[in-house]
């Protein structure tokens, strides 16, 4: 097997590596280095291995329980002896700083614990009813089933967990899959395509290929299921062509967060905010984005962020340092976009900076927008960097409604002591999950996790994951259990 050391990454083509005459260079995202090859497989290639995928879905579908919670398990255990090597990977290739780079390793693993608490658990929401009707006594066996093929498409921005939340319910359910990651972070899927190859999953019901093709991973005709993590428009292009397959979207947003008045801990609610808003440069799908405080702790509040935010600024560039809270942008041309988007909200928009505001090559400041139009890009769109802006509201009710005022819909955060606007929130605003006293980018791995309007579609978390991975089938047994006596 080719090792790490040698910074090649081979292609996991059905089961076995592979390389090809074209080759990708991955780069440090903080120094610019290089730090792995990879190879790109071609239109002949992924569709080989949809098709020896395919080939695979009757001997996967067979596979026990038993068997397939053993696969997890050894998986769970050769991630865990390499947590390190891992974690240097996502800090590198990704420019995570290294704290949080170890932190989506700890989930990884948690992910692989439900997935092998479900495995362990055989068809999912396996049931048996009886009916009696017409005098008859009727029994019905509900289970589920895999679909077949899934194909599997992730971004940059946790190429570990987020390709965890795709691979393991696809082990769960039985489903053969194909995995491309993102080119600007593939080095964690290609060693985990390795270990893999390690369990006893079987060879040609798996791949992990990087590739400049896009339609080939959604229109083969025996891919069943598209699982997509990225933009919008690209996610939304996937389903309208994707014809007669089951179809995962989770696009992202633009996450609100409510600080009502009534609340006791500032301090920590700040804090808290600066996590969701600055965390990894705020390229995550449920970053702090749009902040709305209640008008009579406005001025407060505000102070207390501003605070808590230099720490960001005071402790930003190698993300390989312990101590550094705020590493780079995946690319310095996103970097220049956050930087352009910021210009705009103050020239155009009305927009004030707070704090922040200035650029260093790849890595933008931790940035603080007030009073800027809602049509402005930070607000509007999804930023994906380390910016938030604040207004602030006279009611509840209107928080809720500024909060609905997006084209996105994934989660919210609302701070407040009073349970009844809480349960207000949950009811009323338009999004996939609330998260109560805490910010709108809290995410446990066993959660269903998902969006509404331009946000997406279906449901992540592996039980709820395995709902589009699986098909319902019902046998009906007249009267199964008939005995006359002598």
């Amino acid at each position: 097997m080719t090792s790490i050391s040698n910074k090649e990454y081979p292609l996991i083509f059905a089961g076995e590596e592979k390389k090809t005459n074209d080759l990708l260079i991955v780069k440090n995202k903080f120094n610019n280095e290089d730090i792995g090859n990879v190879y790109l497989a071609s239109k002949e290639d992924v569709k080989y291995c949809f098709d020896k995928a395919n080939e695979h879905c009757k001997t996967l579908a067979n596979t026990t329980p038993g068997e397939r919670a053993e696969i997890l398990q050894t998986l769970h255990t050769l991630i865990n002896e390499r947590f390190d090597e891992f974690a240097d990977l996502i800090m590198k290739e990704a420019g995570k700083p290294i704290n949080q780079a170890k932190g989506e390793v700890k989930r990884c693993l948690c992910t692989l614990d439900e997935a092998i608490k479900e495995a362990s658990l055989g068809s999912p929401d396996g049931t048996w009813r009886e009916h009696a009707g017409d005098g008859d006594r009727n029994s019905i066996l509900i289970r589920r089933f895999p679909v077949g093929v899934a194909s599997f498409i992730t971004p940059f921005n946790f190429p570990l967990n987020l390709v965890m939340h795709k691979v393991a319910p696809a082990i769960v359910a039985g489903c053969p899959f194909v995995l491309k990651p993102s080119r600007k972070t593939p080095l964690c899927s290609l060693l985990l395509g390795q270990l893999l190859m390690q369990t006893n999953l079987p060879k040609g019901s798996f791949s992990v290929l990087t590739s400049a093709e896009h339609d080939s991973f959604t229109l083969h005709e025996h891919i069943k299921v598209i699982s997509f993590t990225g933009g919008a428009a690209a996610g939304w292009s996937i389903k309208e062509k994707a014809i007669k397959k089951n179809v995962i979207l989770e696009l992202g947003g633009n996450a609100a967060c409510i600080v009502d008045n009534e609340v006791d801990d500032l301090d920590h609610i700040a804090d808290r905010i600066c996590a969701g808003a600055f965390g990894y440069a705020g390229q995550s799908c449920i970053s702090v984005q749009r902040i709305l405080i209640h008008e009579s702790i406005y001025e407060s509040t505000i102070s207390k962020i501003i605070e808590a935010a230099k720490k960001y600024n005071n402790n930003q560039g190698d993300p390989s340092d312990e101590n550094t809270l705020l590493g780079p942008l995946i690319s310095e041309d996103e970097a220049k976009r956050i930087e352009k988007w910021v210009d705009d909200a103050v020239k155009s928009h009305n927009g004030k900076i707070l704090f922040g505001g200035k650029r260093h090559d790849n890595i933008y400041d931790a940035t603080l927008i007030a009073d800027v139009n809602t049509s402005a890009n930070v607000y509007s769109r999804e930023a994906f960097g380390p910016i938030a802006t604040v207004h602030s509201f006279k009611s509840f009710k209107e928080a809720i409604e500024m909060a609905n005022d997006s084209e996105f819909g994934l989660q919210a955060g609302v701070f407040t002591n009073n349970i009844g606007k809480g349960f207000y929130a949950y009811e009323n605003l338009i999004v996939g999950g609330v998260v109560l006293n805490d910010i709108p980018s809290f995410r446990v791995d066993m959660q269903p996790y998902g969006g509404v309007k331009s946000s997406g579609c279906g449901r992540e978390g592996v039980r709820y994951a395995l709902e589009h991975l699986t098909d319902i089938r019902v046998l009906v047994m007249k009267n199964p259990t008939q005995f006359k006596e002598n």
